[in-house]
């Protein structure tokens, strides 16, 4: 069993230590993305990136068994965040999928005909318009990144707040508004700037990657944790997804957002999510 990152040992904790929250990275990365998030009464998915057999073998890592799953949210249609969509739909026949009317047409039209037909149980998602699932309130937020309405999320539950924000080429004015007050801050970076210059991509991928429509770099990352009018250094944890394999190192990200939050004396906890293993869980 891999065990869970304890709540953290700061003023905002809950009264008697009880937990409103578990936030359960089971992958983020270029091939894969999927985050549980679960209450006691709500259990639910951000992406779908992992296939039905590799979502329950991570779920499984933390002795968990498949259970009900009450829905999916979706970011944008990407493979990586959409590729194991229709297996868990024939998991978990009856949850709701929730994704922004632009994003459905492209992910139906992406799938095959057979898959598509699962979609039965669909909530169109817009930008600045919140929503609850269960006992989670999510709020969407439009993100820049070349894909047809990409969106990231924040969730509050039992006075908690998770934000989650992948594949984005900037950190816009709206996303730092959004991301404010978080107790767990799931934020991108996905390379570093020479890594990525120096490394095996095309160079008009390396143009897309770079653009404001593409990804975030560890300096970029670096520069907002650093920056007073855009970080407000309250989190309690900071995790770094959607790193790349072939354009970054996690020690190299690692020190770049740890050396920012130090010049501005946070104390939250730095974590690193992966592509080929589970995050162990954040209790909150």
């Amino acid at each position: 069993m891999i065990p869970a990152v304890p709540p953290a040992e700061r003023g905002r904790d809950h009264p008697g230590g009880s937990i409103s929250l578990r936030v359960s990275i089971l992958a983020s990365g270029s091939s894969g993305n999927c985050t549980l998030l679960e209450t006691r009464r709500t259990r639910l998915l951000v992406d779908a990136g992992l296939g039905k057999r590799e979502t329950l073998r991570r779920l499984a890592a933390f002795e968990q068994t498949a259970g009900q799953l009450d829905g999916i949210v979706i970011s944008h249609e990407h493979t990586d965040h959409i590729g194991g969509l229709a297996s868990l739909i024939s998991q978990w026949r009856n949850l709701t999928v929730y994704l922004t009317a632009a994003t459905h047409a492209e992910v139906v039209r992406m799938l095959p005909p057979r898959q598509a037909k699962r979609l039965q149980r669909v909530e169109f998602t817009q930008s600045g318009k919140g929503f609850a699932v269960g006992d989670i309130e999510v709020a969407p937020f439009t993100i820049p990144h070349d894909a047809v309405d990409p969106l990231g999320f924040s969730f509050r539950t039992g006075g908690v707040k998770v934000s989650l924000v992948t594949d984005l080429g900037l950190l816009s004015v709206l996303v730092k508004h959004h991301v404010r007050d978080s107790d767990v801050l799931i934020l991108e970076s996905n390379h570093g700037r020479d890594l990525l210059k120096a490394g095996p991509y095309p160079w008009h991928v390396k143009q897309r990657v770079m653009s404001k429509h593409g990804h975030l770099s560890n300096e970029s990352v670096s520069e907002f944790l650093a920056d007073p009018e855009g970080f407000d250094a309250r989190s309690r944890y900071l995790v770094l997804a959607h790193l790349s394999e072939s354009n970054n190192n996690p020690h190299v990200a690692r020190i770049s957002a740890q050396e920012a939050l130090d010049r501005r004396s946070s104390d939250c906890q730095l974590l690193v999510a992966s592509q080929h293993e589970p995050l162990p869980p954040i209790q909150l």
